[in-house]
């Protein structure tokens, strides 16, 4: 038996897992990078097509987001998901697959017009996606799925996002029996819509995430609904549009549940029947998501409105936007509104349109309502920048950007050191992933220092043997090498020819007289001076 640590190592996105064991090649989800990275990922230790199972904990993309690129290599194996982790999928991979493709037709064509840019083919197309999707299995939580012989697992809501898990794996090989815990995303307590973490009781080997492992989030629980009223208020009244680039499952629908108190109890004077837009296929097809797995995944509150027959997620005034035309037509109306738009990350997506028509308006606000990766648009704005590059122009920025502070779908160091203390037998190992390098690092020291745990902060390489419970590879921090462009330009080769002729004739120059020399060196720095400035 062993497990493989292959990303998010020291790195907050691009999580996967391998394990081997019981004859078989299994992956723990196999998420898309995202942001800035700072270290290589080790490839997969075997081909696609020999992957036979992939266990994944939640739909994010970071998590999930290169399950088509596995289809499209040779994967014909099964995804083990929760019912609501396979309907959200079902629009994410597809969502990813479009975006890909996009991007792709749009680069191209514009490839087309200027010789210096190269052709760009997607990681994986819309088939891709369908097919990978087709592949996963739908699990309840709390059951227990003999996945093969030797395997079983089962998922526990984690209360990160609808339909996120923990996963317990048991495996057993030549009569040897060892339980390993992989914790996904660990959830934020009190969060509108979704139940808490749920606890685990034993496990030999745990692997963790350490996003928020080296911060607190607010001591006093905060009023994120009297917060956003302010903010509202302050931006209508001074004639500005509210824009929250936000994640399309799940903080959309915490954002919307909070505007129907708002509305509800009219705490919004300067504007009390404002517009709100969902701009965003994809965060309209996964509120129907959320609709539709309510009574798995809902907790007790939202359950109390559902059973009142009220829609916790929906109110007057909201307009869910689909076509690039309705799109469009939200920055052509002048009457303040607030517009919800995914990526949350401000990295792909409608939401770059948004802010280019806002971020140069003092009068509107930019408000950030989840956490942003080091190296997104989003990481730059929260950062201060007083510029920002959007459809190959930069952009002044001149709205107010704020945070709802305290608002996060992950556990914050507390929580962390909560549910890894839960476990009622105390397990061999803690390998905490999931997390900037630094605090992969601390929290680990953390974990042992402070709490009597074997924790240990993972590279990409590590392996490690399940049965001897012993290190057989550490993974080396190999930095991402700065890639070279992959566009050849024809004028730049021909400068390059060109200066590598001049040399030559410099070089054949001792024969001429120094009187011509000055004059060409004259020449040569007079164009060096035009070139340079």
């Amino acid at each position: 038996m062993k497990l493989m640590f292959i990303g998010a190592d020291h790195e907050v996105t691009g999580s996967c897992h391998y394990i081997e064991a019981a004859g078989k090649h299994i992956l723990v989800d196999y998420g898309m990078e995202q942001g800035k990275n700072y270290f290589e990922n080790v490839p997969l230790p075997v081909s696609a097509p020999e992957i036979d199972y992939v266990f994944l904990t939640h739909a994010h993309v970071d998590h999930s987001g290169n399950l088509p690129l596995l289809y499209s290599k040779g994967f014909r194996g099964k995804i083990f998901a929760t019912e609501a982790t396979a309907d959200l999928c079902s629009i994410m991979l597809r969502d990813c697959a479009h975006i890909q493709m996009q991007e792709a037709e749009w680069r191209n064509r514009k490839g087309k017009r200027n010789k210096e840019i190269a052709m760009l083919e997607p990681a994986y197309t819309m088939e891709d996606a369908e097919n990978a999707i087709r592949c996963i299995v739908p699990c309840s939580y709390g059951q227990e799925v003999e996945v093969c012989e030797g395997i079983k697992i089962r998922f526990t809501d984690i209360g990160h996002l609808l339909g996120s898990s923990s996963i317990e794996v048991w495996l057993q090989e030549k009569n040897v029996s060892k339980k390993l815990v992989f914790s996904g995303d660990i959830g934020n307590k009190d969060q509108p819509l979704i139940k808490d973490p749920q606890y685990t009781d034993e496990a030999d080997y745990v692997i963790m995430e350490s996003t928020y492992g080296d911060r607190l989030h607010a001591e006093e629980k905060s009023d994120y609904v009297a917060d956003l009223a302010k903010i509202l208020d302050r931006t209508f009244a001074r004639g500005g549009n509210v824009v929250i680039p936000s994640f399309a499952v799940g903080r959309t629908q915490e954002i919307l549940y909070f505007i129907r108190i708002i509305k509800k109890e009219g705490l919004v004077s300067s504007f009390p029947n404002f517009p709100v837009f969902v701009d965003s296929p994809l965060a309209v097809e996964a509120t129907e998501v959320f609709q539709k797995n309510q009574f798995d995944c809902y907790d007790e509150e939202a359950l109390e409105l559902i059973k009142k027959r009220i829609n916790p997620i929906t109110f007057p005034g909201l307009t869910l936007s689909i076509t690039t035309e309705e799109s469009r037509a939200i920055n052509e109306d002048p009457e303040p509104k607030v517009i919800i738009s995914a990526a949350g990350m401000c990295d792909a997506g409608r939401i770059r349109h948004h802010l280019k028509h806002n971020l140069w308006r003092p009068e509107s606000t930019i408000l950030f309502v989840g956490y942003q990766s080091v190296g997104t648009t989003g990481r730059a704005l929260v950062d201060g920048a007083e510029q920002v590059k959007l459809f190959g122009e930069t952009i002044d920025v001149a709205a107010e950007i704020t945070k709802l502070v305290g608002l996060s779908g992950h556990a914050d160091k507390n929580g962390l050191i909560e549910w890894v203390e839960a476990f009622k037998r105390r397990p061999k190992k803690v390998f905490v992933v999931h997390g900037e390098d630094s605090v992969c690092s601390s929290f680990a020291r953390c974990l042992s220092e402070e709490h009597g745990f074997d924790a240990y902060a993972p590279y990409s390489g590590t392996e490690f043997d399940i049965i001897s419970g012993q290190i057989l590879k550490e993974g080396i921090p190999v930095p991402v090498k700065k890639k070279e462009s992959t566009i050849v330009s024809d004028v730049y080769a021909r400068l390059k020819a060109a200066g590598a002729r001049l040399m030559g004739i410099i070089a054949k120059s001792e024969g001429i007289s120094n009187k011509d020399k000055a004059k060409f060196a004259d020449q040569i720095n007079s164009l060096c001076d035009k070139w340079s400035r």
